[in-house]
């Protein structure tokens, strides 16, 4: 097991009603913090490793509350950076038996969003790092970030560490003039493990055909991209709300393992599956 993880990307504030109140019906909200990346480093905090996040916040009390939220959940918070005075939001309806969740996002001008390469010393973030997490959503918030995460992950494989990136595609994601088909492959082309899905695969590198089964897009993905190590799959079925069936798929470039299918009932809150995915993974 690694022994510290590094993970880059935004953290958010998110606003839900009630239980399981519909947006409607709600006169309050609950209020917590959290982002993919992040969500992947608390994990992996709780399962014993060292963990650190690094992200942008407002340089205001929204900002400083956030980073006491990384801290409470054992995360070093010492390469967070603060500028600007905006934080990005969204608000959850949390599904109920046959009826889906609602998420609204409030992330444009963020203060992550303008984040810049020369706003972080990666040099020294990463240099007793043995792992580095990223994500897909990430290089889609902004020209910045997306600069910022190439950067962090050219700088990780100089430095011998293993680099991880969860690529799942998010084509509406994408506002300021790129797009992931010509961005994505730079990143991954560096990258040791990818989880992804069949579907990612084949809209972010045109490789094989959507039908084709994850095991030989896996291959053809290694094919494309030698320095890949293992790429990875979460299959999700959701039968409800509540209960949902999950499966890992893993190819190593010699052999394809699968786990098997478990059923998880009674979902508290489902936000965060693939992200927890990640953590055991890593």
């Amino acid at each position: 097991m690694a022994k510290k993880l590094i993970t880059f990307g935004e953290v958010m504030m998110r606003l839900s009603p009630p239980g399981y109140e519909k947006f409607s019906q709600a006169s309050s909200f609950e209020l917590v913090y959290g982002g993919g990346e992040a969500n992947v480093a608390i994990s992996c905090a709780y399962l014993g490793m060292k963990a650190g996040h690094v992200t942008r916040f407002p340089d205001n009390a929204l900002g400083k509350v956030a980073t006491q939220f990384l801290r409470k959940h054992w995360l070093s918070t010492e390469h967070v950076i603060y500028g600007d005075n905006m934080m990005g939001k969204y608000f959850l309806e949390k599904g109920a038996v046959h009826r889906p969740s609602e998420v609204i996002y409030e992330r444009e001008c963020s203060s992550f969003s303008l984040i810049k390469p020369e706003m972080v010393n990666w040099e020294n973030i990463l240099k007793d790092a043995d792992w580095f997490h990223w994500t897909g959503i990430t290089p889609a918030i902004s020209e910045g970030a997306s600069k910022c995460c190439l950067e962090a992950i050219k700088i990780a494989i100089k430095l011998g560490v293993t680099v991880s990136g969860d690529i799942n595609s998010r084509d509406n994601m994408w506002k300021y003039g790129k797009t992931m088909q010509e961005v994505i492959p730079d990143l991954v082309k560096n990258s040791d493990v990818i989880i992804t899905r069949s579907r990612g695969i084949h809209e972010m590198f045109g490789l094989g055909k959507l039908e084709d089964s994850f095991k030989s897009l896996a291959k053809e993905l290694i094919a494309n991209f030698p320095n890949i190590k293992k790429v990875v799959k979460k299959t999700r079925r959701t039968l409800s709300a509540s209960h949902n069936q999950i499966q890992g798929k893993i190819y190593n470039g010699k052999q394809y393992i699968k786990s098997d299918m478990l059923n998880i009932t009674h979902i508290i809150d489902r936000v965060g599956t693939g992200d927890a995915f990640a953590a055991g993974l890593i």
